[in-house]
This record gives structure tokens, C-alpha cells and sequence, in this order.
């Protein structure tokens, strides 16, 4: 794993940030981290780059102790956040050329595709920039040196459509044998980019998996009965949100087997017309699963 989490804690004060959160991000990835704003995503990476301690727990980073990452791991990491400090006084131009030594692995031609893809002034200055040209900025910076993990904080807070895409163009583009670990509570951005997801809730990691994985295992079913019924007092471990109107049943399945769902259905119910079983959206997979691993059901 390229990174690996086990029991984080953080402290705030009394505010617990993170509470035992444990992760683990297969190299050559896009993973998510998924939650609300003030769930634990930011304090998070800043755990995992070093930026703060943990106040418990332990993390690894391309195989180092996140407490112990040296310029040399660093060398190998881009990191892209919403609010990330750059210098306004210098051009684009500037910063790209102070940035070009500290990296043997800089590809110049690279930087001239990002930055013509990008369509950024090299003339003008940072303090100039607006948000989404200062966030394609901070991309041309991590991008060209190819680093081994790339790291995007809340990359598309603020972003409009047209920047957001172009954003994410480049990203696919440039991919490659990198590992992306993107935090985001914008799914549908980052729907048909990711290959695992990590949902986190309060400083929790409530779940995590591959995408195909979960867009499987998590169906939404509906079953006409012959004639109206009640719902069962006790129904199949996995099903959430159910109900019954008249001769119509709904649920989704958060454990779907094709092979198991008629035999369920049936135990529960006699004279099935017909099942309908459709896949949901990301949106809506999260929702799910997050509503029914509070309640202990995931």
C-alpha cells in the first residue's frame, strides 16, 4: 500500500478530529477520500504529509513512517490544496523556473503541455491569478516533475464546470503508474475518475472499497408483489431503507447477490410478479451507506 493508516487520532483541544481512522490506498490507485466539510479529510492528509502529529496512531507514506517523510520522499509527492500558499509576487513563469531545480525528474517538455492545456499567463503574476487559475497553478507545479503520489485537498471548491473539467482532463491525461489520493464532497465530479473510494464521517473511516466493488455490491430493488402486503417485522441483513406501498416493495440492497435476491424476496413474501433491480449513483451509494453505518447496518 502506498499509504496505510492505522488508529489516527488527532486532538484539537476537546474537538477529536480524527478518532481511530484507518485507511489503506493501493498503489496505482485513484482513491477518494469522501465526507461533509468538517468531517476529518483535511486533518487527515495533513497527518499523512507531516504537516501535524497524530495525536495517537501511526501512519506510512510510499513506506515511511508519515513522521519521518524526508526530502526525499517529498521529492516524489505532489500536493494540490484549495488554500495553497504561493509566492504573488513572482509570475507563473518565475515560480516554475525556483521550483525546476529541486526536482532531478522535472520534464520541461511536460510543463509546456500542462501549461499550454491549462492556457496559464506565464507573464502574470500569482497575486493576479483568480481561484481556478491559482488551483491549475498549483497542478502545473505538482505534475511535471511525475510524482509517485499526488495529493489533491478539496481540488473543485470553488471551481466552475468548464475550469473543474479542464482540471480533471489534465489529471487523466497525466495519470499514468501515479496514485491519486483526492478528498472531495463533490461525488459527482470525481464519479468516473476514482478507482477506490473511503467514506469518512466525524473523524471515521466508515467504510472503504474499490468502486467496482461497491457499485455491486449496492442495488436498488423494487418487487411487485400479486396483491398488497405489510412489511415484515425482520428483513434480510443489508437491506436498508424499505418500504411497502400497497402491492410495491422498495429497497436498497447494500449486499446484493443475484443469486441470493429472488430466494430473500420469497421467503418474505408469497406471489412475486416481478423484481426490478437498478444500479444507484455515487451520490446515492454514499447516502446509503453512510445513513446505515451510523445505525450499525453497513
Amino acid at each position: 500500500m502506498i499509504i496505510h493508516a492505522a488508529s489516527l487520532h488527532k486532538a484539537f483541544g476537546r474537538h477529536e478530529a480524527l478518532q481511530g481512522l484507518s485507511l489503506s490506498v493501493p498503489e496505482g490507485s485513484a482513491y477518494a477520500l469522501i465526507g461533509a466539510n468538517g468531517a476529518g479529510k483535511t486533518t487527515t492528509i495533513k497527518v499523512l504529509m507531516n504537516i501535524i502529529e497524530p495525536s495517537r496512531g501511526a501512519a506510512t507514506v510510499l513506506g515511511v513512517d508519515s513522521r519521518r517523510l524526508s526530502p526525499r520522499e517529498f521529492a516524489q509527492i505532489g500536493y494540490v490544496s484549495e488554500n495553497q500558499d504561493m509566492p504573488g509576487r513572482l509570475t507563473v513563469g518565475q515560480y516554475l523556473e525556483y521550483l525546476r531545480p529541486f526536482y532531478t525528474t522535472w520534464d520541461r517538455d511536460l510543463e509546456r503541455s500542462v501549461l499550454l492545456q491549462m492556457r496559464l499567463p506565464i507573464e502574470r503574476r500569482i497575486r493576479d491569478l483568480s481561484h481556478g487559475m491559482r488551483l491549475k497553478m498549483a497542478l502545473a507545479c505538482a505534475l511535471p516533475f511525475k510524482p509517485k503520489l499526488l495529493v489533491l485537498d478539496e481540488p473543485f471548491s470553488g471551481l466552475d464546470s468548464l475550469i473543474r473539467d479542464e482540471f480533471m482532463e489534465r489529471l487523466l491525461h497525466q495519470a499514468g503508474d501515479m496514485t491519486i489520493f483526492i478528498s472531495s464532497h463533490e461525488l459527482a465530479e470525481i464519479e468516473g475518475v476514482v478507482t477506490h473510494v473511503g467514506f469518512i464521517d466525524q473523524g471515521r473511516l466508515l467504510f472503504q472499497e474499490s468502486m467496482t466493488e461497491l457499485s455491486e455490491r449496492v442495488r436498488e430493488v423494487r418487487v411487485t408483489l400479486e396483491k398488497p402486503a405489510a412489511a415484515p417485522n425482520r428483513v434480510p441483513e443489508g437491506w436498508v431503507q424499505l418500504t411497502v406501498e400497497g402491492n410495491v416493495l422498495s429497497f436498497v440492497d447494500t449486499r446484493f447477490k443475484d443469486d441470493h435476491l429472488a430466494g430473500s424476496v420469497a421467503a418474505l413474501f408469497d406471489g412475486i410478479r416481478n423484481i426490478d433491480v437498478r444500479p444507484i449513483a455515487l451520490r446515492s451509494i454514499f447516502t446509503t451507506l453512510a445513513r446505515a453505518a451510523r445505525n450499525g447496518g453497513v
